[in-house]
């Protein structure tokens, strides 16, 4: 079942590498991030991509929010976040390529447990992927309540780009 508007968030866990202003070109250690506590009280704007450097993920879809970033916090959401179905360390590596800090958190799906509870994997053996990928989405979490999810029906960004989310809070 895929989630919907008005479906409770699910509970994960994902991981990530957090960004160290005071050494910023460092690998920090993994951490693990559950989605039921860092999102409850909070209104979360999530976007998912099937691959970090792939090119319709780094030509349309991350730069968008990564020049929309401090307008989606002006309306209030408080975590911005990117995720994929890449480890940790290529997230890191990828949002450092957009000189991103802290203010997208790139957060890794490796095992596809997200996607899975999300009902949006794709099966990338065809395309020499994987067999799970993330699907290419974009949701709004408010204290774990979904308000919007905008699946890509086709190749491209539409309903998942920033301008989309952004008409939408």
């Amino acid at each position: 079942m895929v989630i919907k508007v008005g479906d409770v968030f699910p509970d994960a866990i994902l991981t990530y590498l957090p960004y160290d202003p005071a050494n910023p070109d460092a690998c920090g250690l993994p951490q693990q991030l559950k989605t039921h506590e860092a999102f409850k009280g909070k209104k979360v704007v999530l976007f998912a991509v099937p691959g970090a450097f792939t090119p319709t993920c780094s030509e349309e879809h991350m730069p968008g929010y990564v020049a929309g970033v401090q307008d989606l916090k002006a309306k209030g959401v408080e975590i911005v976040a990117c995720v994929a179905s890449n480890d940790q360390f290529v997230m890191h590596a990828w949002g450092k390529s957009y000189n991103v800090k802290d203010d997208i958190l790139m957060l890794s799906d490796a095992n596809g447990e997200l996607g899975s509870k999300l009902g949006l994997v794709n099966d990338g053996t065809a395309r020499r992927m994987g067999p799970i990928r993330l699907a290419r989405f974009a949701i709004v979490v408010d204290d774990l309540r979904v308000t919007y999810v905008g699946v890509e029906p086709a190749p491209g960004v539409t309903v998942s780009g920033f301008p989309a989310v952004m008409a939408k809070l």
